[in-house]
């Protein structure tokens, strides 16, 4: 009796460790899922911004928007959303550091590097997109 009882604690154990394993697993790769979208994300927001910022210019002499609601508040709307007055979104946090008559410079940072995403991307004048690992960027978290 006494060593079904061992057998039955030791499949117990074994059966634990593996569904440990499987969930530990399928953890990482929904964390690396949720990131990869939330990147995408950040990309396509700045190119969004970026288009709107470049065709505001184009109807209007080649001067930029000096601010968001120059885009959200015109007619035609050139941008649906301010992703500047948003906290964080899909992860990301944007800011524009150069935002003019003369262009723009904005990035999309990660709120938690390495967690909601590793890559800080930078978009400026012309629409260029730029990315830097968040570890290594003096602009991410």
């Amino acid at each position: 009796m006494f060593n079904r009882r061992a057998k039955s604690f030791v499949t117990i154990m074994v059966v634990v460790a593996i569904s440990a394993l499987l969930l530990r697993l399928g953890l990482h790769r929904i964390i690396i899922y949720r990131i990869q979208q939330n990147q995408l994300l950040a990309q396509v927001n700045l190119k969004l911004f970026s288009t709107a910022m470049e065709n505001y210019a184009k109807d209007n002499k080649n001067t930029y928007p000096a601010n968001v609601d120059l885009l959200t508040k015109a007619n035609p709307v050139y941008l649906e959303k301010d992703y500047l007055a948003a906290p964080a979104v899909g992860g990301y946090e944007y800011d524009c550091q150069r935002l003019d008559a003369a262009g723009y410079s904005c990035t999309a940072s990660p709120v938690n590097c390495q967690f909601s995403g590793k890559m800080v991307y930078a978009v400026s004048t012309g629409g260029l997109i730029m990315a830097e690992n968040c570890d290594k960027s003096k602009l991410g978290n």
